[in-house]
Formats: C-alpha cells, sequence, structure tokens
C-alpha cells in the first residue's frame, strides 16, 4: 500500500492549523488532523480525469475548447 506520511515538523503544523481553524470550519479542521495522523492513502484517490468522467464533464484535453 502506497501512502503519504508528513514528517513529524508538517504534522505538528498541521494539527496548528487545526487548532486555528476549529471554530470558523470543524470540517476543515477534522480533514487536517486526519492528514496528519494518517497522511494519505494513495491507493484509493480518485485521478481528475475519474472525477471529471464521474461527474459527466469532457476530458481536460477538450476542457480548453469550452468558451
Amino acid at each position: 500500500m502506497a501512502r503519504i506520511v508528513f514528517d513529524p515538523d508538517e504534522a505538528d503544523s498541521m494539527r496548528r492549523a487545526a487548532r486555528d481553524a476549529f471554530p470558523q470550519d470543524p470540517a476543515l479542521a477534522y480533514a487536517l488532523l486526519q492528514l496528519a495522523d494518517e497522511g494519505v492513502d494513495l491507493e484509493n484517490c480518485s485521478t481528475w480525469d475519474d472525477i471529471r468522467a464521474e461527474r459527466g464533464l469532457p476530458p481536460r484535453d477538450a476542457a480548453h475548447h469550452v468558451a
């Protein structure tokens, strides 16, 4: 399993940012804490192309032709 793990200083920085964000945006604070504690599981990530296809958007190379 591929995973991005943050070094201790980066993780501490995310935890501080989570504490600062909590009063205004608890969802952001939760996401930052999850990232700091667990990192990112790359095998469960979606690509931009997958997300565009799920939403019925054209491929990225065709999108620049839209006015």
